[in-house]
């Protein structure tokens, strides 16, 4: 194998990268020619392929989408059928869909199918036993198709009819059921952060940082806020697919939003949450913009996200609720550490005492202290009754999870 000479291996780049300018969309097949064609050296391999990434901007604005091209085949009549995108949470806690198509206008979610698809592929299921099964569990307007066409969400079980493992729903069901004359509202907080497709946060200085937090949260005008167009692109789709969001606003770190879902009772508050985050990311789709729900998505002096959960029963929202708000506390209080283990993956690195949070190994609580575990609104404990806040549970939390254990705990004495 012979020495390859830096003036090579500059060449070899740049010839590399011309080749790649002229494939165009044909860059990956360009890659592999490369990499066939030189094989006396690994270096240069590696050099062509890093170059023609780097040096190549224009890559990223090609997966944008085309609303323009798109825009006359929606608006085609459709006859009297219907598409049905079927929603469901895969085994990382992503989303996934695909859709079908149905004859007539959908009155009852009954009288939808039983559909299936292949677990092996969402880390659901093994290769050698891959169907898992979607049963429409409940059916949201589609602002993307508009018309009679709907958003299905679905959950997912083994073909032996037992839930799938990220089947968190039906536990929870069973578990609102049995508190339904608690009549239990929820109301969630979900932050968010929006990144570029190169990773880095978006509408940041690129290789550097914005000021620090401070004119962020709430705020308006450049340099204060990012992507408003997007957001309010994604309030106004769940309000028209029937999502029961409640609110926006910017949140202290730049880039960071949240929305707000609910009151929702019992387990139509985990439908909700997840259906408002499918919208969410689809919409970014078409923005060319990632999101993000870690909890503490960038190291440092920024604020994390979370999802803090609203909660209330009946009595506690009639006068005199306090009583019911301070022993639903003091019974989350006993089952600290098991609410922890399902209020989301590294919640460890936003729970540190810092940035409005309490610490992840201590319980708190108190009236209008966002740095305690539970906070109890000013105006609750002035008008002495209402709701409490838990505000513990991470942005990439499973509301099915969070909702059912809370019940589980205040309502049926876990």
């Amino acid at each position: 194998m012979r020495e390859a000479s830096e003036g090579s291996i500059l060449d070899w780049a740049k010839a590399g990268f011309g080749a790649a300018i002229r494939l165009g969309p044909w860059y990956k097949h360009a890659q592999t020619i490369f990499l066939g064609l030189i094989i006396d050296s690994t270096v240069p391999c590696i050099l062509i392929t890093i170059s023609f990434l780097v040096l190549h901007p224009r890559l990223s604005s090609t997966m944008a989408y085309r609303n323009d091209l798109l825009a006359p085949y929606l608006a085609l009549p459709q006859g009297e059928k219907i598409q049905a995108e079927y929603v469901w949470v895969d085994g990382d806690g992503g989303l996934r869909s695909k859709t079908t198509t149905v004859t007539k206008k959908v009155t009852d979610i009954g009288t939808l199918r039983i559909w299936d698809f292949d677990g092996s592929s969402t880390n659901q299921a093994p290769g050698g036993d891959s169907d898992v099964y979607l049963r429409p569990a409940a059916i949201f307007k589609d602002p993307f198709r508009g018309g009679d066409n709907i958003l299905v969400l679905a959950e997912c079980y083994n073909n032996d009819g037992t839930p799938n493992k990220t089947n968190y729903r039906h536990h929870a069901k069973k578990v609102m059921d049995l508190a339904k004359d608690e009549a239990p509202w929820f109301g969630l907080e979900q932050e968010y952060t929006l990144f570029d497709v190169d990773g880095t946060p978006y509408g940041w200085p690129k290789g550097g940082f914005p000021g620090p937090q401070g004119p962020y949260y709430c705020g308006a005008g450049t340099g204060k806020v990012f992507a408003r167009d997007l957001i309010e692109a994604h309030y106004r789709a769940c309000l028209y697919a029937g999502v029961n969001i409640s609110g926006i606003n910017a949140e202290v770190m730049p880039s960071q939003w949240e929305f707000q879902v609910g009151p929702c009772e019992g387990i139509s508050m985990g439908d909700h949450l997840w259906m408002a985050r499918y919208l969410l990311i689809r919409i970014a789709e078409q923005w060319n913009i990632k999101v993000s729900f870690h909890p503490k998505p960038l190291q440092g002096d920024w604020n994390g996200a979370g999802c803090h959960t609203n909660f209330s029963t009946k009595v506690m929202r009639e006068p005199g609720g306090m009583k019911h708000i301070e022993a639903a506390i003091a019974k989350l209080a006993k089952r600290h550490n098991e609410h922890i283990a399902v209020y989301g993956e590294d919640n460890d690195l936003r729970l540190t005492g810092r940035h409005e949070t309490g610490h992840i190994g201590q319980f708190s609580s108190g009236v209008a202290n966002r740095g305690a575990s539970i906070r109890i609104p000013r105006h609750v404990g002035a008008q002495g009754y209402g709701y409490l806040e838990d505000r513990r549970p991470a942005s990439n939390i499973d509301p099915y999870r969070v909702t059912s254990i809370i019940i589980e705990t205040t309502c049926l004495d876990a």
